[in-house]
């Protein structure tokens, strides 16, 4: 069963169309707070199309991916306790706990600790959703936490900005192939980690 091809071909038809920055900026704010695909698969077609803007693109991706992540930290802060139904009904409370679980460990440690974890966490293939609820829940200090955030996903689009400018449509046309497969790959490792936590918490 195909999930996240469908998702990146309808991201793809919002890449061509004439607003796309402004789809853009605002899949990149709901990708941080509850939306299940990255704003990269539409950033990606983007910077093929205008290469010269990409860094523009990716600017504006960044922009809506701070403000969705301030939102989402938000929610997770004050309204966690209220919306743990609707989580549990989109199959996404598991992994926010496995988040809140790691978070706490980090806090448990120092700031510092919980800055370092969250830069590392936007290297990682874990929706960014996961760190911006259950960084709020912990309540991880505002600073360390804004910055992180930053960090984590202002390499991200800015790096797929440059590869596409190098490499062109051969990136995109890679992405397109692989999406499927890494979209699986990403859902088996927050599994895997909710997994582990849960085996930890009881044989710790």
């Amino acid at each position: 069963m195909k999930i996240f091809g469908p998702l990146y071909e309808r991201a793809m038809k919002w890449a061509a169309h004439e607003r796309a920055p402004t789809y853009l900026t605002v899949l990149s704010f709901i990708e941080a707070i509850i939306f299940p695909v990255m704003p990269e698969v539409m950033l990606a077609p983007m910077c093929v199309a205008q290469p010269k803007r990409g860094w523009w693109f990716a600017t504006l991706s960044l922009a809506g991916s701070m403000a969705g992540a301030l939102v989402g930290y938000a929610l997770g802060h004050f309204a966690f306790e209220a919306l743990k139904p609707v989580f549990a009904a989109l199959g996404m409370l598991p992994s926010i706990e496995g988040g809140i679980a790691v978070v706490q460990a980090k806090m448990a440690e120092s700031p510092w600790a919980v800055f370092t974890f969250l830069v590392l966490g936007g290297f990682m293939p874990i929706p960014m959703k996961v760190f911006t609820w259950a960084s709020g829940i912990v309540g991880v200090p505002l600073p360390q936490y804004f910055l992180s955030m930053l960090i984590g996903r202002g390499k991200r689009v800015f790096v797929l900005a440059a590869v596409i400018r190098i490499g062109g449509p051969r990136a995109e046309a890679a992405l397109r192939r692989w999406i499927e497969p890494l979209g699986w790959i990403a859902t088996v490792l927050v599994v895997a980690l909710v997994a582990w936590l849960v085996w930890r918490s009881k044989f710790a």
